[in-house]
């Protein structure tokens, strides 16, 4: 009896010791790594180009009293231009920036105004403007903003040099050059370039709609040689439509920021 109590304790130490050395290791992991953080915090400049269209309601009047001599025209034109900037974000917290901006565009945006009641027809630039503001912004992916801005703006626009509208001739007439305030509103998308497999981590992309109005002028129609009114002026206003696309540089954005472990 106490030897098959000793052959059966023999038995189960062995084969314990055999299953134990049957367990496989158990394998080495890494933690797992966490998605890129990006941060959007911080200065950027920009530069690009694109193009416009400016409608303008205009109608003749008496230089003085004022009083309109045909009724509202809307008057218009197209063109392209260039465009530099600068501005500042925050994100305030993992889905939305909030931030502000400065910038100029310079070029041609030329349109056609008409006299006529002296059957007078020209061409006005808008040659350069500028703009300030804010813009809020909503992160559809980490390394892409979408957002929507507004603010204040400047515009210069060229004089007029009148031709006859039946045969193209000048007729010795023009108006000045002048610079008139308004407002912007906006909207774009904005995404960081590390694609196609190419790091590019400060580098960005952006596409912008902007629609700016400006207040009425009224300017008065002269002659050229003594630059004295000849009693008519032009009154109208402006809105000028812009889309941009722009190369973007962020100074603080350095990659994405990974957890290390």
């Amino acid at each position: 009896m106490k030897k098959l109590v000793v052959a059966l304790t023999a038995l189960a130490a062995f084969t314990g010791s055999a299953s134990a050395a049957d367990l496989a290791a158990r394998p080495y992991t890494k933690a797992p790594v966490l998605p890129p953080a990006y941060n959007w915090t911080g200065f950027y400049i920009f530069g690009g180009a694109g193009g416009g269209l400016w409608a303008a309601d205009q109608h003749v009047q008496t230089t003085g009293a004022a009083i309109p001599l045909n009724i509202d025209q809307r008057q218009g034109g197209s063109g392209w231009f260039g465009t530099v900037g600068l501005g500042y974000d925050w994100q305030v917290n993992p889905t939305w920036v909030v931030g502000l901006l400065a910038d100029g565009q310079f070029g041609s945006i030329r349109g056609t105004l008409q006299d006529p009641v002296a059957g007078w027809t020209g061409n006005q630039k808008l040659e350069d403007s500028w703009a300030a503001g804010v813009r809020i912004g909503y992160l559809v992916a980490p390394n892409v903003l979408s957002y929507v801005n507004a603010g204040y703006s400047g515009a210069h626009f060229s004089g007029v040099t009148f031709l006859n509208t039946f045969s193209g001739l000048p007729v010795g007439t023009h108006t000045n050059s002048y610079n008139r305030n308004g407002w912007f509103v906006g909207g774009g998308v904005e995404n960081n370039l590390n694609i196609f497999g190419i790091s590019s981590p400060g580098w960005f992309w952006k596409t912008e709609y902007r629609s700016a109005f400006y207040d009425q002028k009224s300017v008065n129609e002269v002659f050229d040689v003594t630059n004295l009114p000849v009693g008519r002026d032009l009154k109208f206003n402006n809105w000028n439509q812009t889309i941009s696309t722009s190369l973007v540089y962020r100074f603080n954005w350095g990659g994405p920021v990974v957890a290390k472990y």
